[in-house]
């Protein structure tokens, strides 16, 4: 674990959408940590929605991450949401980056519209991002991120001013050199720079009814966006994508999620 994730203390919040009537709690915890109890019911959430995952392959995407963002029932205390973070670097260009990646994401249907995950992942990443440039100011920090469901893309546009791809212009050659750099050090020879995706030989699609591209989704043009540039996404294909992570680049709606948990 890098010595920022270290650095981090246990973070717990306990508030939640008052319109949501199943109600969770959230915590960051290093990897380390999680118990095999634990990892059982994270493994069970995951396949749930997930299609094609085994419990060695779950354990081995796990054991290379440094957080784990933990969301529980508030009265059954049953796990119900996870996220999982690993911290990449590279220096592209002369400049020095930093990337935060996200890996095995899931929250359980019932507690759908319920905006904790975003909200403890944001006061989190952007609080290391924080350390990081304080620590060393010239470095840039970003989300690495790769999709194969439209429901965690549209985290992009709704948070983020700048994002890519994205629909409104082409990808800048820096910042495309920088997916290209991550895709490959992340995945060698199972990233596909020239589609921009990663293809998996053991893919995880989501199942059938989780994240459905109807065409009734399809009038929203940001998941036709999606759709073209990763059409192999019923397949397990992954979009990669990048953000930075600087508070200049949140819109109104990153502003409040970010501002959200460290106002309680």
């Amino acid at each position: 674990m890098s010595d920022l994730s270290s650095a981090l203390s246990t973070s717990i919040s306990r508030r939640s959408d008052q319109d949501v009537t199943r109600r969770m709690v959230g915590s960051v915890v290093p990897r380390g940590s999680i118990s095999s109890a634990e990892r059982t019911e994270m493994y069970r959430l995951f396949e749930t929605y997930f299609s094609g995952t085994n419990r060695t392959q779950f354990e081995t995407d796990l054991a290379e991450k440094d957080m784990v963002f933990l969301l529980r029932d508030s009265v059954s205390g049953e796990i119900q949401g996870f996220s999982t973070s690993m911290r990449l670097s590279a220096r592209i260009q002369d400049q020095d980056v930093v990337a935060f990646f996200s890996g095995d994401t899931i929250v359980a249907r019932d507690y759908w519209g319920n905006s904790l995950l975003s909200r403890l992942w944001s006061q989190t990443v952007f609080a290391q991002a924080d350390l990081i440039t304080l620590a060393h100011p010239a470095t840039r920090v970003f989300w690495y991120l790769i999709c194969s469901g439209y429901r965690t893309w549209r985290f992009l546009p709704v948070f983020f001013r700048e994002y890519w791809p994205n629909m409104s212009a082409p990808t800048p050659p820096w910042q495309q050199e920088i997916l290209d750099t991550l895709g490959r050090q992340k995945f060698g020879d199972h990233y596909i720079p020239g589609a921009g995706v990663v293809r998996l030989p053991s893919a995880t699609p989501l199942r059938s009814g989780v994240s459905d591209i109807t065409e009734l989704k399809l009038i929203d043009p940001q998941v036709a966006f999606f759709a073209r540039m990763n059409p192999g996404h019923v397949h397990g294909d992954e979009l990669a994508c990048l953000t930075e992570i600087v508070r200049t680049n949140l819109t109104k709606a990153g502003e409040r999620m970010v501002r959200s948990l460290v106002e309680q």
